[in-house]
């Protein structure tokens, strides 16, 4: 019979909080990045996913993972006490020995990895720039091309297989467009000051379209979940060749 493939969790937590500049970059004060909860110390199948929640846990045990690299972690809010449904989520990855990885920021901005770069790459936006400084650094990138609004929703829904919601401001040809994964429509105002004419991300709030308007900048909502589907991809997949474990994707879209 075949030996089981295995690695060393620390080596794989070493190499991502390395590389993903775990440390470095800035984030909200919940999102914890890094190591969230360890295993037994090795890892025998990798399971990459959006969210760490009860029901993606279940599915990634179902696949027989020991490690989840996830883009949404465990710890947004006070998980205090560990009770009802904090109980049940910790009881799951005990049971199934399942460590947790969680790269927030740090995934969205890395300009290889991240979500942002690779929802650029699958625009077809190339020389990319820096964009939308947040945090007292740069999360997104921004590029400078010509295409009409309708080729790049189309552009868009091709890549996360989600049709975007438009919110037209002023301009039919794109000629500078920024991208910010995620629930990033909220800061509409601050991707206007940064000079884009058409600002990519996830999710906004319903008042962004009477901006969008007023500031004459067009605004592709592609899904937040939808949007952030790539870096945990692309990471799983990097570890999986390095460390020489299989991985999969845990889908388990929200529809927002």
């Amino acid at each position: 019979m075949r030996n089981m493939a295995k690695a060393s969790l620390l080596e794989i937590v070493r190499y991502c909080d390395r590389t993903l500049r775990t440390n470095q970059i800035k984030d909200y004060d919940g999102a914890v990045n890094g190591l969230q909860v360890e295993n037994n110390g090795t890892v025998t199948r990798i399971a990459a996913a959006v969210d760490a929640s009860a029901s993606t846990i279940l599915k990634a045990a179902s696949a027989r993972a020991d490690l989840m690299v996830v883009h949404h972690g465990l710890f947004w809010n006070a998980r205090q006490p560990w009770t009802g449904s904090s109980y049940r989520i910790m009881r799951q990855l005990l049971e199934n020995n399942m460590a947790v990885y969680s790269s927030h920021l740090p995934l969205d901005a890395h300009p290889r990895l991240g979500n942002n770069a690779l929802l650029c790459a699958a625009l077809g936006l190339k020389n990319l720039r820096p964009f939308f400084f947040a945090k007292d650094q740069y999360l997104g990138f921004q590029a400078r091309t010509k295409i009409s609004l309708l080729v790049l929703a189309q552009r868009l829904e091709e890549a996360t297989g989600k049709k975007p919601i438009i919110l037209p401001g002023k301009w039919a040809v794109c000629r500078r467009i920024g991208v910010v994964t995620g629930g990033a429509g909220s800061e509409l105002k601050r991707a206007a000051q940064e000079g884009v004419d058409t600002f990519v991300t996830g999710e906004g709030p319903h008042w962004t379209y009477a901006l969008a308007e007023e500031l004459g900048v067009n605004v592709l909502y592609g899904g937040h979940y939808a949007t952030e589907t790539f870096g945990v991809r692309k990471l799983a997949a990097e570890l999986a060749k390095r460390f020489k474990v299989p991985w999969s994707f845990v889908d388990h879209p929200s529809g927002l």
